[in-house]
């Protein structure tokens, strides 16, 4: 990243649309970006030739998901994110700012906000990932809105494990679960994913000291190194592992503390559902609610997500093509 790039920061008015908020507000730390999500038909990709899909072009990044996910239910929220100078990211804060997301966006001249090409059917999503401006999310950026957040009443920061993932971005990460320590706010980081986990190195060295660590089944076995994700919680204050049709358990002190079963719905499009339910999960805790309150409470909001197509709650009309 270059010395001192010249930045515009965006502060968007909260929307109207925001319902009454309870406990304190959260700050989210994460990637804003394009997605371009593809339901294929039958689900089966037909390689080297043609599949029938359905296209939408919607936002997304699993911090601004999951932010949006807050506005939606209610939470004050601050995202910290990166765009580049470009249509796409002007219509991606737009889309948040209509939510009731206060967008604490940095402007990158010279990169393009990042895309994300999702390949989705009913029980999977594959992601082809550009990260773009995020990979310049930049640590001074995240301070100061962390900083400025907290005198307007955030209690709680949330980092999405991506810009941990890559050097680029990870001074920004770690920044934010400084700040959060600093200015002693409680702080939650989502795993991510479990590839990058796979190849990074250091992830738990590097949210040591977090209050909460979201993680699915295949990143927690990626993080412990065994099958049991209780493990990992003995590493991290409280863990909880989502496990899709199976719900979520708390993991705290090395054994499972509380469960939450998921509510049986029909699953369109699985994207996005991990964010909703962070969202939904860090609405409950951050007010207070117990561990089995606050799993129920982000099945809940996981469970509707995937009973539509993207990663957020509706905003704008998507563009589709078949």
């Amino acid at each position: 990243m270059p010395d001192s790039p010249k930045t515009s920061d965006i502060f968007p008015t909260t929307s109207p649309r925001s319902t009454q908020p309870r406990g304190p507000g959260i700050v989210v730390v994460g990637d804003l970006v394009t997605d371009v999500v593809v339901v294929l038909d039958g689900g089966n990709l037909a390689t080297g030739s043609d599949t029938a899909a359905s296209i939408t072009l919607t936002g997304g990044g699993q911090g601004a998901n999951t932010a949006a996910w807050l506005a939606r239910s209610g939470r004050p929220v601050t995202l910290v994110a990166a765009v580049g100078d470009d249509p796409a990211g002007r219509e991606r804060v737009a889309e948040l700012t209509s939510l009731g997301v206060r967008c604490a966006v940095r402007t990158q001249p010279g990169a393009a906000t990042g895309s994300v090409v999702v390949l989705a059917s009913p029980g999977e999503r594959t992601m082809i990932t550009d990260r773009g401006a995020s990979l310049a999310l930049d640590p001074e950026h995240v301070t100061s809105a962390i900083t400025e957040a907290v005198v307007t009443g955030a209690g709680h920061v949330h980092l999405s494990g991506y810009p941990l993932l890559d050097p680029g971005s990870r001074p920004a990460g770690l920044a934010a679960l400084a700040a959060a320590r600093e200015r002693g706010l409680t702080a939650s980081v989502d795993a991510a994913s479990a590839d990058p986990l796979r190849t990074a190195g250091g992830f738990l060295d590097w949210v040591h000291g977090a209050d909460l660590l979201l993680c699915n089944a295949d990143e927690a076995r990626v993080l412990s190194g065994v099958s049991d994700p209780s493990a990992l919680s003995s590493l991290v204050r409280n863990v909880v592992v989502k496990r899709g049709p199976a719900g979520a358990i708390w993991c705290a002190g090395g054994r499972v503390v509380a469960s939450s079963a998921a509510p049986p719905v029909p699953v369109i499009d699985p994207t996005g559902a991990g964010d909703a339910f962070a969202a939904g999960l860090l609405t409950a805790w951050c007010s207070g609610a117990d561990p089995a309150e606050a799993l129920a409470a982000g099945t809940s909001l996981g469970a509707e997500a995937v009973r539509r197509i993207g990663a957020r709650p509706a905003t704008v009309r998507g563009t589709h093509s078949r």
